[in-house]
C-alpha cells in the first residue's frame, strides 16, 4: 500500500490527466482528504484530450470527497513559439526517444506557481505532485520542490506543504497499486488520436513498457501498434 502523508485534510493533486497523478487523486480521496485535482492548461496540443478524459475518470472514481477538475491557466505559446508540444503540424518525439525528448523548459516551475496561488487563495493547505523515481528533470527534483515551498509560503505568507509522495516510487509499483481505479480513463500521449493514445510517441511507449513490468493487462487503446 502507498504511504501517503497527509498533514491536513484538504488536499490540492497536481493533475495531468496521467496515470501518476490521477492515480493519487484518487488514493488521497479514498482515504478521506477532500481533494480537488488542478488542471493547469498551457495550450499544448494534447489539453482538450486530457482535460475531458481527466473528469470522466473523477466521476468515473465515484469519490464523495473527489471534486471535478479545476482548471486554470497559464499560456506558454508565446514563449515556446513553434514547438512540437504546441504545434500539431510538427513531428512529437517517437517511441525510441530517449526521456528527456519530452522535456518541457519550465514546465513544473509555471504549473506549481499557478497551483500554489489557487491554493492560497482557496486556503488549501497542502499541494500533491506526482514525479517518480528516475524522473530526470532538474524541475523534478528534490531541491526544486523543497526551495519552491518555501518561496511560495514567503511570497503568498500562506503554510503551504508541497508533498512529493510517490518520489521513489516507479510507474510500474504504482500502477499495481492503483488497478482498483478506471486506468482505461487516463491519458499520458502527446499526440492523441481521436481521444485515443497514438501508440507511438515517447510517452505511449512509457506507458506501454509500465504495464508490462507491471505485469498488469493495459487497458489501453491504442491508434497504432509498433
Amino acid at each position: 500500500m502507498l504511504d501517503l502523508p497527509m498533514p491536513s485534510s484538504r488536499v490540492a493533486v497536481l493533475c495531468s490527466g496521467g496515470l501518476d497523478s490521477s492515480i493519487l487523486a484518487a488514493e488521497y480521496a479514498s482515504r478521506g482528504a477532500t481533494v480537488y485535482p488542478l488542471y493547469v492548461a498551457c495550450g499544448l496540443r494534447w489539453e482538450d484530450v486530457e482535460r475531458r478524459i481527466l473528469a470522466e475518470f473523477c466521476a468515473s472514481c465515484r469519490l464523495e470527497h473527489l471534486h471535478p477538475p479545476v482548471v486554470l491557466e497559464v499560456p506558454v505559446r508565446d514563449v515556446y513559439g513553434r514547438h512540437w508540444s504546441t504545434d500539431p503540424l510538427l513531428p512529437v518525439p517517437g517511441a525510441d526517444t530517449e526521456p528527456d525528448a519530452v522535456h518541457l523548459p519550465g514546465r513544473n516551475l509555471l504549473l506549481l506557481s499557478k497551483a500554489a496561488l489557487w491554493c492560497a487563495l482557496a486556503n488549501v493547505p497542502t499541494l500533491v505532485v506526482a514525479p517518480l523515481a528516475g524522473n530526470p528533470f532538474s524541475d523534478a527534483s528534490d531541491p526544486f520542490f523543497i526551495r519552491f515551498e518555501q518561496a511560495a509560503r514567503i511570497a503568498l505568507s500562506h503554510s503551504l506543504f508541497v508533498l512529493c509522495p510517490v518520489r521513489s516510487v516507479s510507474k510500474s509499483r504504482l500502477i499495481r497499486e492503483g488497478t482498483r481505479w478506471p486506468l482505461h480513463l487516463t491519458m499520458s500521449c502527446i499526440s492523441p488520436q481521436d481521444e485515443l493514445h497514438c501508440g507511438v510517441c515517447n510517452k505511449c511507449q512509457e506507458r506501454r513498457d509500465a504495464f508490462l513490468e507491471a505485469g498488469v493487462p493495459d487497458p489501453t487503446r491504442y491508434a497504432m501498434t509498433r
